[in-house]
């Protein structure tokens, strides 16, 4: 077993024993039981003329129809598969980040389950991790989606793009490829996987964007809607904060509160001149005291969040974080059924009980 198989064994993450894959395909489903048969199919095309070992990670995320059978009939026919099932629907951040952690491949690649990302990119995205990029993110230049959804995407990822300093087209596209060491370093919340290789790109990576087909949807209905795009806008400013701030948020929380500080000066200074000189204005009437006052406990507020989002930062790295998900059951053929609860300490980890 590799040096990271036996890192994430002994940690006590669930862990399938053998030689790890060289590559591992999850992909979040969500009522995707019309979608899944072709799917499949097309996958194991896919996979097939890699050339390297693979494991495919569906992630059903509390599907309602019929999602979970055809997840089920699928692992028994197919080794390489296994299934990650949601007590209920956590979104496609949490899925992906559980097929992070029920996945053993030192390469990852992700991509939506309605077929509108194209399993026949997967080795070209993976032939450009070869050349040395620790990230390749898919680009749907022909995006085959509605003017409703492309204008708000195509604002998103300009404003993405110049926050982060991190220049990609498609934020949005699902169909990535990762090294496993990038992922490891990263926890996902709220909409975050799709702001991963800027995080990578802080930390260092090196990211490479990659031309994808992308195809109208045949079944069900989209899962994304306008409100999709304010979560991620605001869960960009997030991004960001963590980002620069993470480990000193009084950096920012008590630059602003000087700032104000700096204009309540100012505001004090031109009551007083305008006491001291002719006409000699009454302090107490002039609107400029009141402004000077409120300035300047805006920035005690400011400086006391300071200070409270410090203790923040402490307790979040000495508590370890809390689990984004609960599983209700991981198949595979290996091993069939088993039931995981999340650990209280960290949400990468699962510890595996027997029975149902």
């Amino acid at each position: 077993m590799s040096t990271v198989s036996r890192s994430r064994a002994d940690s006590g993450s669930p862990a399938i024993s053998g030689d790890p894959p060289a590559v591992s395909i999850v992909i979040p489903l969500l009522n995707e039981e019309e979608t899944l048969p072709l799917l499949h199919e097309r996958l194991r095309a896919a996979v097939e003329g890699l050339g390297r070992s693979c494991e495919i990670v569906y992630v059903d995320d509390g599907s309602t129809d019929a999602t979970f059978e055809r997840l089920t009939a699928i692992v028994q026919a197919d080794p390489q598969v296994r299934i990650v099932q949601f007590r209920r629907n956590f979104g496609q951040t949490a899925a992906l980040q559980a097929g992070i952690d029920y996945s053993q491949g030192e390469a990852l690649v992700f991509m939506d389950g309605d077929l509108q990302n194209d399993p026949a990119d997967i080795g070209r995205l993976l032939a450009r991790l070869d050349q040395g990029y620790d990230v390749v993110s898919g680009w749907r230049k022909d995006r085959k989606d509605s003017l409703m959804r492309r204008v708000p995407s195509r604002i998103a990822n300009s404003v993405i793009s110049r926050i982060t300093g991190v220049d990609l087209h498609d934020y949005g596209c699902t169909l990535k490829a990762y090294r496993r060491e990038v992922l490891d370093s990263v926890r996902l919340y709220g909409e975050m996987h799709r702001f991963i290789p800027a995080y990578a790109a802080w930390a260092g990576a090196s990211v490479a964007e990659l031309e994808v087909d992308h195809h109208p949807r045949r079944f069900g209905k989209s899962k994304y809607g306008l409100s999709r795009t304010l979560r991620v806008l605001l869960d960009l400013m997030t991004a960001k904060f963590l980002g620069s701030f993470s480990s000193k948020p009084n950096y920012l929380f008590g630059t602003i509160a000087f700032v104000s500080w700096f204009f309540a000066f100012l505001a004090g200074v031109v009551v007083i001149l305008e006491k001291v000189f002719p006409p000699h204005a009454e302090a107490h009437n002039n609107p400029l005291l009141l402004l000077a006052v409120f300035l300047a406990i805006v920035g005690v507020q400011f400086l006391l969040m300071g200070l409270l989002a410090e203790l923040g930062v402490r307790t979040y790295h000495e508590s370890q974080g809390k689990p984004t998900y609960v599983v209700r059951q991981v198949v595979d053929a290996g091993m069939g059924p088993r039931t995981y609860r999340a650990r209280n300490l960290r949400s990468s980890e699962a510890a595996v009980v027997r029975g149902s």
